[in-house]
């Protein structure tokens, strides 16, 4: 059988949890199958992966419309395919145009909704609606829709209602365990800690994503004003997606950083192994996000055996065991689609709250932090994933 991944990321070019996604599942697939890549950001020269730019003639266009560009050449090139299977609205378009030109089965896996992230208007105009058109019609028309968490299922059905819920299941994110493990090379890690400038004994909170308003980074940063005052803040949280969050965040870091000395953020994009050297030395890892379908994050973190605080929103209670690995963190939320707290003083006093009692056990948060590498060990292989996934393409083809 004959596979056809469509994504906007793939190797080099990844930046965010879906394309790590994509890496990952590609490599495990092809065990399974014949696997070809298709993906944004121009040529590669791995076998199997084929890399598109954007058109020439598009140059000055709105980004969505260059994105429906690129996704009409990749549709062109499926052909030979069993099944397509495509990830993010950037590519969900280029798998519905290659069912209907190949008649073959379109598999949509949802890493986020359009219509759970209206701040997009912000960055794309006219060409959220676009996007949002898109999203809908290739979920609409997919043979089957896979769901990263039981949160997400749940928001897939209550913005498309239309979908018969037997075609949306629910396949975990996995992880290479391998690669999200405590490093041994301690010269690496003093290497890392000194580049930056971090404190290796200080107790440390730790938070890595991007700067975009599912993130919640605003409300972390106003909740650090309450933990004590010696806690180290690690932040490696870069491309903004609009200059006005970025200015709210780089505003927020800038006050803190009036109360307190221990704040660092590094708003490049790491290396894998900086990441690791960073995570290993951390005392907890803080997911305040008000819109996340799942959350890969969360996963490396407990990799790492850190206790994880996290928004008790979307698929991140599918990563976190409260209590036991982590916190979960209560919200009230706006139901306009932008996931806004209705209380945001107490979201992030709840938040402060879970944070300092991890700061003031070591025990504990070393406790939760074993339990939390021990559950991702049992429960988010790429192993078993690439076997769920697999199970489902036979049943459609």
């Amino acid at each position: 059988m004959r596979v056809d991944l469509l994504s906007r990321e793939f190797p080099p070019h990844v930046y965010g949890g879906a394309g790590v996604h994509v890496t990952e599942l590609a490599k495990v697939l092809r065990d399974h199958v014949d696997v070809h890549v298709h993906a944004f950001d121009g040529p590669r020269c791995e076998d199997g992966v084929t890399g598109y730019d954007y058109c020439a003639e598009q140059a000055d266009d709105n980004a969505a419309l260059k994105t429906l560009g690129v996704d009409l050449c990749m549709a062109q090139r499926t052909e030979g395919a069993d099944l397509v299977h495509s990830h993010t609205w950037y590519a969900n378009m280029a798998g519905h145009w290659s069912k209907l030109m190949h008649d073959i089965p379109h598999v949509v896996t949802a890493h986020s909704l359009e219509p759970l992230r209206p701040w997009k208007a912000e960055q794309l105009g006219g060409g959220y609606r676009v996007s949002s058109w898109a999203e809908k019609t290739a979920y609409e028309g997919a043979d089957a829709v896979i769901a990263v968490s039981h949160g997400m299922r749940d928001d897939i059905l209550r913005c498309y209602p239309s979908l018969d819920p037997d075609r949306v299941r629910v396949i975990h994110n996995g992880l290479d365990l391998d690669d999200w493990a405590l490093p041994s090379d301690d010269a690496a890690i003093e290497a890392t800690l000194a580049q930056h400038g971090i404190d290796r004994d200080a107790p440390t909170v730790a938070f890595v994503g991007r700067i975009t308003r599912q993130k919640g980074l605003p409300h972390l940063l106003r909740a650090l004003r309450r933990v004590p005052e010696d806690t180290q803040i690690v932040l490696c949280a870069g491309a903004p997606d609009t200059e006005g969050i970025k200015r709210e965040v780089d505003e927020l870091v800038a006050e803190l950083r009036e109360e307190r000395s221990r704040v660092i953020l590094i708003p490049d994009m790491l290396p894998h192994d900086d990441v690791v050297n960073i995570l290993s030395q951390a005392t907890v890892f803080v997911t305040p996000s008000v819109y996340e379908p799942m959350g890969i994050v969360n996963l490396e973190a407990a990799a790492m055996e850190l206790p994880v605080v996290g928004t008790k929103t979307g698929g991140i209670p599918d990563c976190i065991d409260d209590g036991v690995t982590g916190y979960l963190v209560p919200i009230d939320q706006k139901t306009d689609g932008t996931g806004t707290p209705l209380d945001p003083e107490k979201f992030e006093a709840d938040m402060a709250e879970r944070i300092n009692a991890l700061l003031a056990d070591p025990e504990l948060a070393r406790r939760m932090g074993k339990a939390g590498r021990a559950r991702v060990e049992e429960h988010f292989t790429w192993t078993a994933v690439a076997e769920e996934t697999v199970a489902l393409y036979r049943s459609l083809v």
